[in-house]
C-alpha cells in the first residue's frame, strides 16, 4: 500500500495537511507515481473512467519509457503542464526527463506542447530551459500570440527590453486587443528604453 508522508511531497496545495487521499482515487494514483510504484499507479488509472485517468495511463507509459497509450490533443493541453510542474516540484527528475523525452512526439499531436513546457520551466525559474522551449515552440507555431507574450515576459526578466518590445509587438500583431500585452507594452513604453 502506498503511504503519504505529507511533509515530503507537493500535491498541488501550499499546505498538504488537509489533503485527503482516498484508496483507488486519482490522488492515490499520483501518490503511487511519487512513490515510484508505476504498476499500482497504472492499475488505479485503469480502474477509473475519467479524462484525467486516461491521461494518467499515458503518463505512466511515458514514465516507463515507452508509449503504450497515445494522448489526445486535449489531454496534452489539459494535463501535460500540470503534471510536469508536479514532477518538478516533487524533484522526480528522472520522470521529468522521461516526460521531456516525449515532447517531440506530443508536439506532433498538439503544436502547443513546447509552449506548455516553457511555461512550466519559466514558473520554476529554469529560465534557460524555458527560453529553449520557447524557441522550439516558435519553430513549431510562430503565430501563437501567447508565445510572443511569454517571450516578452522572459526578455523583460533578463533585462533585454529591446527584444521584449519586439515580442510584445509581435503578440499584438496577432491579437491587437490582448489586454495583458497592451499593459506590458505600456510599461515598456513608460521605461523609455525602446
Amino acid at each position: 500500500m502506498v503511504s503519504a508522508n505529507k511533509q515530503k511531497f507537493f500535491f498541488f496545495y501550499s499546505n498538504n495537511k488537509d489533503v485527503i487521499i482516498r484508496p483507488n482515487s486519482i490522488e492515490h494514483a499520483y501518490l503511487a507515481v511519487l512513490n515510484e510504484d508505476l504498476i499500482s499507479a497504472n492499475k488505479i488509472f485503469f480502474s477509473i473512467d475519467s479524462p484525467r485517468a486516461k491521461w494518467g495511463r499515458v503518463l505512466v507509459s511515458v514514465l516507463k519509457g515507452y508509449i503504450e497509450n497515445y494522448p489526445s490533443y486535449f489531454q496534452i493541453r489539459n494535463f501535460l503542464e500540470i503534471d510536469l510542474d508536479f514532477l518538478l516540484k516533487n524533484e522526480k527528475l528522472d520522470y521529468v526527463e522521461q516526460l521531456l523525452g516525449a515532447l517531440e512526439f506530443f508536439s506532433g499531436i498538439n503544436q502547443e506542447t513546447y509552449k506548455f513546457t516553457a511555461r512550466v520551466m519559466y514558473e520554476n525559474n529554469l529560465l534557460s530551459a524555458a527560453y529553449n522551449y520557447m524557441q522550439k515552440s516558435k519553430e513549431t507555431y510562430y503565430n501563437d500570440a501567447e508565445l510572443h507574450f511569454m517571450l516578452a515576459r522572459y526578455f523583460i526578466r533578463v533585462h533585454d527590453y529591446e527584444l521584449a518590445y519586439f515580442y510584445i509587438n509581435e503578440c499584438l500583431n496577432f491579437i491587437p486587443d490582448y489586454y495583458p500585452a497592451i499593459l506590458m507594452k505600456q510599461k515598456i513604453d513608460e521605461l523609455g528604453i525602446c
